[in-house]
């Protein structure tokens, strides 16, 4: 069943459909549509087709988001309607027409367009669909006809893609730049498997339409508490400018008082902060939070630093004006959020919904009446790796509640040792007491370790990769997405410095080879975890429970407190059944640490 919502009319097609409605009637029409049946519905993009829906808070349990799918079969970011035209149809991406003029800003912006192009036709002379087909150009029932049909049509197509994916063994494995087989990275339990890259497809069109959830009900908050945390680490709310001044110079002082004579330093300046600590005997590379840890002891002057730091990140970025600015009159912290990070495919989210500082964690509260269920998956990356690979030593190792030990009793090494191990294969760390680990580890798990070799022969070559669930991640630019910190783009710890560029196109070719080693495990993990929060999304909904918050490995679930127990419960249960239909094998066992909570600092772990 097909959905297109124009800026004033919308039009459903599908078996025994076909019928128009106002925009404002498109909730009513999906409730009449879909009755028993629950039709999966086919959008352009959950954020074009949905919203509405979503915003009359009509459930949608079945959907097939047409830019979520090409992001997974087609890697990187942009997915507007053209693009996926173009790769249902073998058009050029490159020559996708650039929407004009975006009206809005954060995920899927350039899904929208205010500029419409000349003349009436859908489709220009070279087949390309036309920049403004989904915005300006729909103008009547018949156009919005047309682009549902159109809907239908790219839907089919994508389905044959992932089962063609599916067919070649693609899921897990490395491709050269025309998308022929490469070498199978990862092809783990017979390649694909018949029908893994079809589900994945359909979990993440489920994530997308959970972003739009995440979004509409936001995470609850008790202002006050965050009102008194802010406070105590950025002091007490300005009158005024000049008073804003006056509470960052007191703040500033309680570092420098630690370094006299060098009071005026601007604290904010990294190359003035590397003179400040030379000059009480503290000569670092660079003043990343990282490197300076382990002179905390040193000289009270860099505990006083870091703390500051933590501190100023508060006062600036998540202090009385975010609080103003993004937390609603119901207490809700609300941001924008997106399904897929155009690198591995992770959740991600603005306005501190990603990254709230540890420190205001307490504020993140249940409202009244009800409590939090929190769950965090365990040890998944190495979990992952046994799925990916098809190891059947390391998947034995995954029975344990804790993975580590049996992987350290195999190896003969203590726990400490065996864990830096397993994350030095996954991260590419060769060096020092993590070198020699691996390579113990390398002759008791062959088959996983050649799979992450594979990857990192991939990563080197520019040839890209694919997950376990078959997203594409290109490896083709001149360097790796997010080097020198995370999959998903995000800054690694530190200040802010520009680091020097590194020396070499051996060490950038390296560089690359550990982002793809690892691009594969952690865009994988975020697969598993998709499929899970999917899952938990419609088991806690009788319950009157609903997720509040997807932070890469931990879900939220706000829920009435006498069903926490039995919230809790459905939310491991989900985690069994989303594995195993993930991974496609029972033989690998995930776990979460589960904990019924009415804060988020509350807990466990």
């Amino acid at each position: 069943m097909a959905l297109v919502v124009g800026s004033e009319r919308a039009y459903a097609v599908g078996p025994g459909v076909d019928a128009a409605c106002d925009r404002a009637a498109v909730p009513r029409l999906v409730v009449d549509v879909s009755g028993p049946q629950q039709p999966r519905w086919v959008v352009w993009s959950s954020r074009l087709g949905l919203l509405d829906v979503v915003a009359a808070r009509v459930p949608v349990d079945r959907a097939w988001d047409l830019a979520e799918v090409h992001r997974l079969l087609h890697g990187g970011w942009h997915a507007t309607p053209g693009h996926v035209w173009a790769a249902c149809h073998g058009l050029p991406l490159d020559a996708v027409p650039a929407p004009h003029r975006p009206r809005l800003v954060g995920f899927d912006a350039d899904l929208f367009d205010t500029a419409p192009d000349t003349g009436d036709d859908l489709f220009r002379a070279d087949g390309q669909l036309r920049a403004d087909a989904l915005t300006s150009w729909p103008t009547t029932d018949a156009r919005l006809r047309l682009l549902a049909q159109l809907a239908l049509r790219c839907q089919a197509a994508q389905a044959a893609q992932a089962a063609a994916l599916a067919g070649q063994g693609g899921a897990g494995a490395a491709h050269d730049g025309a998308g022929a087989a490469h070498g199978g990275v990862g092809a783990a339990h017979g390649g694909a498997g018949a029908d893994r890259v079809l589900r994945t497809a359909w979990s993440e069109s489920a994530a997308a339409v959970l972003s739009l959830e995440l979004e509409r009900d936001g995470l609850p908050l008790d202002r006050l508490a965050a009102e008194d945390l802010i406070g105590a680490a950025a002091g007490p709310r300005p009158r005024d400018e000049a008073d804003a001044d006056r509470i960052r110079a007191e703040r500033d002082r309680a570092v420098l008082r630690h370094a006299p004579g060098r009071e005026g330093t601007d604290l904010r300046n990294p190359g003035a902060v590397r003179d400040l600590l030379a000059s009480v005997g503290v000569s670092v590379p660079n003043t990343r939070a990282w490197v300076l840890e382990p002179y905390r002891h040193t000289h009270p002057l860099v505990d006083a630093l870091l703390t500051w730091r933590k501190d100023e990140r508060i006062g600036t970025t998540y202090g009385y004006r975010w609080l103003d600015e993004h937390v609603g009159s119901d207490d809700r912290l609300r941001g924008a959020w997106s399904s897929c990070d155009g690198g591995a495919g992770r959740m991600t989210a603005q306005h501190g919904l990603h990254n709230l500082p540890a420190p205001l964690r307490p504020a993140v509260c249940a409202e009244r009446g009800h409590v939090l269920v929190q769950a965090d998956l365990g040890q998944v990356e190495p979990r992952v790796l046994a799925v990916v690979s098809g190891d059947r030593a390391f998947a034995e190792a995954t029975r344990s509640d804790d993975l580590y030990a049996p992987v350290a009793a195999k190896l003969g090494i203590d726990r400490p040792r065996a864990k830096v191990a397993v994350l030095a294969a996954m991260y590419g760390q060769r060096s020092g007491a993590a070198g020699e680990a691996l390579r113990d580890l390398e002759r008791a798990y062959p088959v996983a370790m050649r799979l992450l070799d594979r990857a990192y022969a991939a990563g080197i070559a520019r040839a890209p990769v694919r997950t376990h669930g078959g997203r594409l991640i290109p490896l083709g630019g001149a360097s790796p997405p997010g080097e020198g910190s995370g999959v998903d783009g995000s800054s690694g710890p530190g200040d802010g410095e520009v680091q020097p560029a590194t020396a070499g196109a051996g060490a950038a070719d390296a560089a690359r080879g550990r982002y793809a080693r690892n691009a594969i495990i952690q865009g994988s993990a975020a697969e598993l975890f998709k499929a899970w929060a999917a899952t938990v999304r419609w088991a806690v909904r009788p319950l009157g429970g609903q997720i509040v918050l997807c932070l890469h490995d931990e879900l939220l679930v706000h829920v009435p407190e006498p069903r926490a127990v039995e919230a809790a419960r459905a939310v491991e249960q989900a985690l069994t059944v989303a594995a195993r239909t993930w991974a496609g094998t029972d033989q690998v066992r995930f776990v979460a640490d589960t904990s019924v909570v009415r804060r988020w600092s509350e807990a466990k772990g």
